[in-house]
């Protein structure tokens, strides 16, 4: 068994990292509300843009937005990989990095490159695949602006010809405790399928649904990559508030075993003390 002192050393150790965990939990409970309000805020508007592109995409005969929708053979892949700048959030970030490298090894005889949003995504990637481009500055000031840059990156990359396909690997906010991983084709556009019964005959469109298709495409792309990483940044502050919740209560129930330890610990040496003098008295009566 340790002496005392070694367990008052690891009594002490142990509040410390508690104390840690539970001003961490704390933090990320206050940001997670921020980025909570913020993801459910502009899904109404994301959702209502791209049924709106697909409207109007549906009833047109063909030849506008070409350049975001043909589909080539695939012969390079793109993979955004979102991750974040910092750690302890449980497993929030290994589950995109396990997703990228399997999606890496989907693609047979194709080449497949990473373009890393986060750091902690960066810093693993880099290591087993080709890493293009890493975007972690975005999360010190995420704004729409910002993403709508490298937004525009991506779209050029495909435009040109340097990628045929572009995917999206983020953690989509459920709830504080749940983060789902989701993989979605950034470019090309894919098949519209509208269920949509309503004619829009009867409408008159100003400018021609032809121009509103290609200003609304860029935007809705725009849009896409900003609520994944807005997506990502929501969920990264709940994963981390789930951790650091559970790790406060694993140090709380250690601390409370290595205080009944030392306890015994000490009521031992005690007895042990009592029994020497004991024994000391009666050799002395002999």
């Amino acid at each position: 068994m340790a002496n005392l002192k070694e367990i008052r050393n690891r009594i002490t150790s142990v509040s410390s990292t508690m104390q840690i965990t539970s001003a961490m939990k704390m933090v990320s409970a206050a940001k997670l509300k921020k980025a909570q309000d913020a993801i459910t805020a502009m899904r109404p508007y994301a959702e209502k843009l791209t049924e709106l592109l697909q409207s109007l995409s549906s009833t047109l005969e063909g030849g506008a937005g070409d350049e975001f929708t043909t589909q080539r053979e695939i012969k390079k892949v793109l993979v955004v990989a979102i991750t974040s700048n910092r750690g302890l959030c449980g497993a929030f970030n290994s589950n995109i990095i396990k997703e990228a490298k399997k999606r890496s090894e989907l693609y047979t005889g194709v080449k497949v490159d990473i373009f890393a949003i986060g750091k902690k995504g960066n810093d693993v990637l880099a290591k087993t695949n080709s890493v293009v481009d890493n975007q972690s500055d975005v999360f010190d000031q995420l704004t729409f602006e910002n993403v709508a840059v490298i937004a525009e990156t991506l779209t050029q990359k495909f435009v040109s010809g340097e990628y045929d396909k572009i995917e999206l690997i983020y953690n989509q906010f459920k709830n504080a405790a749940t983060q789902i991983v989701q993989v979605e084709q950034f470019l090309p556009l894919a098949p519209i399928k509208s269920d949509l019964t309503v004619s829009t005959s009867d409408y008159i469109f100003e400018p021609s649904k032809e121009e509103i298709v290609l200003t609304l495409i860029p935007k809705s792309l725009k849009m896409q990559l900003y609520k994944g990483i807005r997506d990502s940044f929501a969920s990264e502050h709940g994963a981390r508030m789930t951790a650091m919740h559970k790790a406060t209560d694993n140090a709380t129930e250690l601390r409370n075993q290595l205080k009944l330890t030392y306890n015994k610990a000490r009521q031992a040496s005690i007895t042990n003390e009592i029994l020497e003098i004991v024994g000391g008295a009666e050799a002395l009566k002999g």
